[in-house]
């Protein structure tokens, strides 16, 4: 009697398919999304525009002239598409498709907590305002100002930064390296293979970067929110107008957790903070910083700079321009005015009250 023969079978990571040709930042990160997730760590990537190669793949992004998420297709090119990330404008690239479905689930697996967790929706949130809608709206030729009214308003550009964008850098990465024009890994047998691997490099710089903003929202950014918010809610405690913020170290990002907060609490424009202050470091004898909140998030006009005698100024210098009622122990405060120091806390809470009152 013949002996049984058993046949396992071999599990195979699901093939991710995207076009070949000139590439782009919105699917060299949608691909890079998608490995992050278990079960697409390990797929291989198919570039083609051959439409029965691509039916072989398990998932498709920014080819194909079909958004379907059942079946995992996840192209914008078809002139019926129209979808926008919730309560957006900005019409969706394969980048912002790939995180719509999937950045929760990116995210909670970053940030070990369930899907359905507040803060994975928070940093959800955050991610497509801070980072994927710009490569959404760059992949739809969209421009973050209306250049009719900039033009109108008499309003130019001082320079020209569009060489130093990702996306950009992405461009680049489609001709050949200036540090070895001569060599190729393409061969007679795989003529594609020296585009497909500046494809890597450009799905790896797209990423990693995506990484590091995720990484930081969650490591870095969401806990700050806890610290700015018990901040904010003893701000009157510092001072009666509630417009000094102090903070109990250095490196925490604040401003924007700042802003949500006021917004939140539908402050005045002359109730809203004007400086937070913060210690340099975490020794007990630490210099302290005060520094003057932006006018909006990004900007660097502030809502009430330091005044202007003290601006440029530094040690006994400035303790002889600061009013009486600050110890001597300044330290410096920038020629811009947004931002001084002294030695001590007391120094740095007194320089503010002075500084509101100026």
């Amino acid at each position: 009697m013949a002996a049984d023969i058993v046949t396992k079978r071999v599990k195979t990571a699901p093939l991710i398919g995207t076009h070949n040709g000139h590439f782009h930042a919105d699917e060299a990160l949608a691909v890079y999304m998608l490995r992050l997730l278990p079960a697409y760590s390990g797929s291989p990537l198919l570039r083609s525009r051959d439409r029965a190669k691509l039916d072989t793949c398990d998932i498709v992004v920014d080819v194909g002239d079909s958004y379907d998420p059942l079946s995992n297709r996840f192209d914008h090119h078809q002139r019926s598409f129209t979808d926008t990330f919730p309560d957006h404008q900005t019409r969706l690239s394969s980048a912002g498709l790939v995180y719509l479905h999937f950045g929760k689930a990116i995210i909670a697996q970053h940030a070990k907590r369930p899907v359905d967790h507040p803060d994975v929706e928070i940093v959800y949130q955050k991610l497509y305002d801070d980072f994927i809608e710009a490569v959404d709206a760059n992949d739809n030729g969209v421009n973050a100002y209306d250049r009719a009214q900039l033009k109108a308003a008499g309003i130019e550009k001082k320079f020209k930064d569009g060489g130093i964008t990702l996306a950009s850098l992405v461009g680049d990465l489609n001709h050949e390296d200036p540090l070895t024009p001569d060599e190729t890994r393409s061969t007679p047998e795989n003529p594609q293979a020296e585009e497909d691997y500046r494809f890597g490099q450009a799905s790896d710089l797209m990423g990693k970067t995506f990484l590091r903003k995720l990484h930081s929202a969650v490591k870095v950014w969401l806990p700050a929110r806890a610290k700015v918010g018990a901040a904010f809610a003893s701000r009157k405690d510092n001072h009666p107008s509630g417009r000094i913020i102090v903070l109990p170290k250095a490196g925490i990002p604040w401003t924007q957790h700042l802003f949500n907060f006021e917004d939140d609490a539908i402050l005045p424009e002359d109730q809203k903070a004007l400086y937070v202050l913060y210690p340099e470091n975490e020794e007990k004898d630490s210099r302290w910083r005060i520094q003057a909140v932006p006018k909006e998030f990004g900007s660097f006009e502030n809502r009430k700079p330091l005044p202007e005698a003290w601006r440029g100024n530094r040690d006994s210098d400035l303790d002889k321009l600061i009013d009486d009622a600050v110890e001597d122990g300044a330290v410096f405060v920038h020629a811009a005015g947004f931002i001084g120091g002294h030695r001590t806390e007391a120094g740095v809470r007194a320089m503010a009250v002075a500084a509101i009152e100026s």
